[in-house]
């Protein structure tokens, strides 16, 4: 079952199970899903339409956002905010897959660069490109760079 599916059979549950919390954030997800379509339209891409690895993307970037703006809310004082915005994190990480540890990290970065064969700091695109295509959604890219960065400086 396609990912854009998944979501929408929860938000059907949701609408039967009166949870408006839920209900409306998986209304945000199909809202920035479409937007995607949107924006693709009239381009090369738009016959191929969103894989699951441009959902998990678009889901990725939506937990980073409210886990930022849970931060800023809870520094201002309005954990009430915070809470909405951690809950709403809670609903999208359903469907993102298991984020690696540490470790697994590492040993991901470790295999991306034995299998672009990088040896320096100018092959640091082509493994990143490598994380990218393997790991969407389970691993912090902003996180994986400096260690990339590391392995090969």
């Amino acid at each position: 079952m396609q990912l854009r599916d998944r979501i929408t059979a929860a938000l059907k549950d949701a609408m039967r199970a009166k949870e408006a919390d839920r209900l409306s954030t998986l209304r945000l997800i199909n809202a920035a899903i479409k937007d995607r379509d949107i924006a693709l339209r009239g381009t090369a891409d738009e016959g191929t339409g969103l894989t699951d690895a441009d959902v998990l993307a678009i889901m990725g970037r939506m937990v980073k956002q409210r886990q930022e703006s849970a931060r800023a809310y809870e520094e201002g004082g309005r954990l009430e905010l915070a809470e909405k915005e951690l809950s709403e994190v809670k609903v999208i990480e359903e469907f993102l897959p298991r984020q690696l540890s540490e470790d697994e990290a590492e040993a991901a970065v470790d295999a991306a660069i034995a299998a672009v064969g990088a040896e320096n700091i100018r092959d640091m695109g082509k493994v990143m490109a490598e994380l990218k295509a393997n790991y969407t959604g389970q691993m912090d890219f902003a996180k994986a760079g400096p260690l990339v960065k590391s392995r090969l400086g």
